[in-house]
């Protein structure tokens, strides 16, 4: 039973996460604009992990080593890669969108090898091949894409998983300063929120809580409030279990995120779409932590 429930909480993280796709297809395709989204995805997180600290009588560390960490996590964590995929998913389905996250590490490997905190590896290489193999199976095929005139979207989609393989390897190298990993989280939100909110007000993209809401108000909530606590217990994991084991969390995020975009978006996907998802987990089981190589 020991053995077991590790994986019943990487699992439980997984549906977590990917049910947040969807929802942020939701709330992109009534309309809101990114600015305003992100704004409230900070909003949200920085009242979940605030009321945390204040229960357990924390104060947020504001060290230059803290605050620098913060900036970089608050832009090249949230505000850079949320804006990507929030425009990509004005266009492309969630399960799309789904696999294409599954990158992530494809892009991690070589920005650690420039970083200097990696070795290369054949096998890893050969992961990074099969993940863009996906990527081509999205776009060069007529039947993969739902409207292949979009296809000019996936690059501003791996966006987004390009700046979270930087953020993971800038955090490796330089750590995350006098703070603990929600402290950073939640002091990067409340600098997004300082970021944002002029910009989203500017652009006439601030999102208005006080009227009745539609259900795209109701997924910016579900999705920032799901994303802050499962983001709270990932954390929680690797202190009981390690950063190798946890990382296995990718897995199952992108197969919730294909399956709850079926289940609540009604999609229907081809051929090509199921090629490139079995593409994208083989690439991602051969571009794996260093310390998880045979």
């Amino acid at each position: 039973m020991a053995f077991i429930w590790p994986y019943v909480v990487l699992i439980i993280l997984g549906c977590g996460w990917g049910l947040t796709i969807p929802l942020t297809v939701i709330s992109v395709k009534t309309g809101f604009g990114h600015l305003g989204i992100i704004f409230w995805q900070f909003f949200i997180i920085v009242v979940v992990f605030g009321l945390r600290q204040i229960f357990l009588n924390k104060k947020l560390s504001l060290a230059r080593s803290s605050l620098r960490v913060f900036c970089v996590i608050a832009f090249i964590g949230t505000i850079f890669p949320n804006s990507a995929s929030l425009i990509a998913a004005s266009y492309l389905p969630g399960g799309i969108l789904s696999i294409l996250i599954a990158t992530v590490p494809m892009f991690a490997f070589p920005i650690a090898l420039l970083f200097g905190i990696d070795k290369f590896g054949f096998l890893r290489l050969l992961g990074i091949i099969f993940g863009f193999l996906g990527v081509y199976l999205l776009i060069a095929p007529k039947a993969a894409l739902p409207d292949p005139s979009v296809a000019w979207v996936i690059p501003i989609a791996l966006i987004a998983p390009m700046f979270y393989g930087l953020e993971g390897n800038f955090v490796a190298k330089f750590g995350t300063g006098n703070s603990s990993p929600i402290e950073v989280l939640l002091g990067a939100s409340i600098i997004g929120c300082f970021v944002t909110f002029p910009l989203a007000l500017l652009s006439n993209q601030f999102v208005n809580p006080f009227v009745q809401w539609s259900s795209a108000h109701y997924a910016i909530l579900f999705s920032s409030v799901i994303h802050g606590v499962v983001y709270a217990t990932y954390v929680w994991l690797v202190t009981k279990v390690g950063s190798v084991f946890s990382a296995q969390v990718s897995y199952f995020v992108t197969l919730a995120g294909v399956l709850w975009s079926m289940l609540i978006l009604d999609e229907v996907h081809s051929k090509f779409i199921w090629m490139s998802l079995a593409c994208m987990i083989l690439g991602m089981a051969l571009v794996k932590p260093r310390s998880q190589q045979n």
